[in-house]
């Protein structure tokens, strides 16, 4: 049984500092994508990183590259998005996502990931 749980989220002030984490049971982070999402009320969820399995290859949305950092620890079967400079635009409920199926090939769009952790939500506000 496939199983994220995400934790970390919290009020930060603009500029400051973040690290998120997500422990995945049921799968292995080393032969299966991962990634992290985010959503604010009345839109769509959007990919924010993923990382693949098969290369390691990275995917950043434009909105955070060069602020955020998505890195894995396969034998803590945890992934972690480390959030530097934020913004009060970052603020959502952040997701940890998987896709179906082990491999590679997985965009890092919510449409390819089917399995999802509860969301932790961050707050960017003075």
């Amino acid at each position: 049984q496939v199983q994220l749980v995400e934790s970390g989220g919290g009020l930060v002030q603009p500029g400051g500092s973040l690290r998120l984490s997500c422990v995945a049971s049921g799968f292995t982070l080393d032969k299966h994508a991962i990634g992290w999402f985010r959503q604010v009320p009345g839109k769509e969820r959007e990919g924010v990183s993923c990382i693949s399995s098969a290369d390691g290859s990275i995917y950043y949305d434009d909105s955070v590259k060069g602020r955020f950092t998505i890195s894995k620890d396969d034998a803590r079967n945890t992934v972690y998005l480390q959030m530097k400079n934020v913004k009060p635009e970052d603020t959502a409920v952040y997701y940890c996502g998987a896709p179906p199926t082990a491999g590679s090939g997985y965009v890092c769009h919510h449409l390819e990931y089917k399995y999802w952790g509860q969301g932790t939500q961050v707050n960017v506000s003075s």
